[in-house]
């Protein structure tokens, strides 16, 4: 945008569109002041795009990633609820792919998950929810991981400690290591 000869701000083609506005037309000192708001939302719409479109993304990152750049609470919200309908930003589906995503890549257990999941800042209901859907067996999972740690920790209390930053209960542990022992 061009405002007496001087360039001002820059808006989107969709944001012109949405807005109206044609080459030549004059505009009040109010509608100046919206329109440098509006495109400053729009930037920050360009860039939340971007971001989300970088890996799936949880509400509550999106909303720090706001916090962050320095953008108010109703833009941040605006710009969520585009997203939103989109189908970019979605908690329950961020959390069923953060967990397979996980399996794929990594022995862990589910309590490891939801913590994860909690640092993505993503609901409980949802976490529980993502988490009971999850068929892993974790006794399984357990035997795997103690079967191939075993060599880089031959002593118990090392294995032991290892699997318990993993996140497994210590009585699973401790059984898991004892069928191992039979």
């Amino acid at each position: 945008m061009y405002v007496d000869g001087k360039f001002a701000f820059g808006l989107s083609e969709g944001a012109l569109l949405e807005q109206g506005l044609a080459s030549g037309q004059e505009i009040t000192e109010v509608q100046l002041a919206a329109l440098k708001k509006t495109a400053g939302l729009d930037k920050a719409y360009g860039n939340a795009l971007r971001y989300v479109a970088m890996r799936p993304r949880s509400e509550g990152e999106l909303a720090d990633y706001f916090r962050r750049k320095g953008i108010d609470e109703a833009g941040g919200a605006h710009i969520a609820g585009r997203l939103r309908n989109f189908g970019l930003v979605d908690d329950l589906a961020f959390a069923r792919a953060w967990v397979a995503n996980r399996r794929l890549l990594k022995t862990t257990s589910k309590r490891r998950l939801g913590l994860e999941l909690k640092q993505k800042r993503v609901a409980g209901d949802i976490i529980t929810q993502v988490l009971t859907e999850d068929e892993t067996d974790e006794r399984a999972a357990l035997q795997t991981l103690i079967a191939k740690k075993r060599v880089r920790y031959p002593d118990d209390q090392k294995l032991m400690q290892y699997l318990a930053r993993q996140g497994f209960r210590f009585d699973d542990i401790k059984a898991a290591l004892q069928v191992e022992d039979e």
